[in-house]
């Protein structure tokens, strides 16, 4: 067994203005995290996470071509070790977060940074909620060979509309099977729906104004109704974990906003799964704070980065999800 105190993990450091945001599905890649596995706390993470998930992470990773890891029920436990890793790096170069916040599955590295779950229990939560969320979108693309033309319902991207126009254009459509999904920035705004619905929705979306409509390659509709058979395979496990209080400010992508207590965060996490991600009020939340010199992206990937630079903050934000980014900034700071 290994030690399981995130003291031995997140070191204390001297710059604390720091807002650490965490990606989420889609950021992962072959390899990602182990560069930094020189660093005694992040093979402490990567033996955990091997333990909990019952087989070599540090193998899964480097092995596994671009495709296998696009699974929910291997990308999800992969790309939060990846996200802890990084926070576990930045930390040891005395880099900790004043504040966190995570991209959709990137809130479980958040509510561990924020001290609401633990790692152990972190990683068990991310296999039973990447396992129930594959197994739906498995079981939606066997169903869909009836439906749509035999195109299974999914995600996608709508490009040149503020969300709120977005939104609202939703809400008064009234397409059946259409749902906001991920209010991502000013000038991206994803959907999640029935094939039909979707499609229904690309045209009136451009004839709205938007630039371009773009599906995306994903597993099935997330952050919508459409995936409440998976909240409701995960909510046992969810429900027998502790949640304590943040001790640290940690932000909520349902609400938008500052997560209040550990009761709040555990009913938030079940919710997330079936509601929209609304990382532009997060956004704006953090950039309004006063109290925030940088934002790091911390894992792998360059999405956050985009987002935040088209909400226009003046507040830089800057990549942490490999050693030679964090020995960057750590430098740098």
């Amino acid at each position: 067994m290994v030690d399981r105190d995130m003291n031995a993990v997140f070191a204390d450091g001297m710059f604390a203005n720091a807002a650490f945001l965490f990606p989420g599905q889609g950021a992962q890649y072959p390899g990602m995290g182990l560069d930094l596995l020189d660093s005694k706390g992040v093979k402490t993470l990567f033996t955990l996470a091997s333990e909990v998930m019952g087989q070599d992470m540090e193998a899964l990773i480097r092995d596994s071509d671009g495709e296998t890891l696009k699974r929910s029920d291997i990308a999800q436990p992969a790309i939060t070790l990846a996200n802890l890793a990084a926070a576990a790096g930045l930390g040891e170069r005395g880099i900790v977060p004043r504040l966190c916040a995570g991209f959709s599955l990137g809130e479980y590295a958040a509510l561990v940074c924020a001290g609401v779950i633990t790692p152990e229990d972190c990683f068990r939560l991310v296999k039973e909620r990447g396992r129930a969320m594959q197994d739906v979108a498995d079981r939606i693309r066997m169903e869909a060979g009836g439906q749509d033309g035999g195109k299974a319902p999914g995600m996608a991207a709508v490009v040149g509309l503020a969300p709120d126009r977005v939104e609202a254009l939703i809400a008064g459509w009234k397409i059946e099977g259409l749902y906001g999904a991920n209010f991502n920035s000013p000038k991206q705004t994803v959907v999640s729906g029935s094939a039909g619905a979707l499609e229904e929705a690309a045209r009136r979306f451009k004839e709205a104004g938007a630039r371009r409509v773009l599906p995306l390659a994903v597993a099935g509709p997330f952050h919508s109704p459409l995936m409440a058979g998976a909240a409701a395979a995960f909510a046992p496990a969810l429900e027998a974990t502790v949640f304590k209080d943040p001790v640290i400010p940690c932000y909520s992508n349902v609400s938008g906003g500052l997560v209040g207590s550990g009761a709040e965060a555990k009913a938030l996490a079940l919710r997330q799964i079936t509601e929209p991600v609304r990382w532009t009020a997060e956004e704006a939340a953090v950039a309004s704070r006063g109290d925030v010199e940088a934002v790091l992206e911390t894992g792998p990937g360059k999405a956050l980065q985009g987002f935040w630079r088209d909400a226009g903050s003046g507040i830089p934000c800057y990549a942490a999800g490999t050693r030679e980014e964090i020995e960057a900034l750590a430098g740098g700071f």
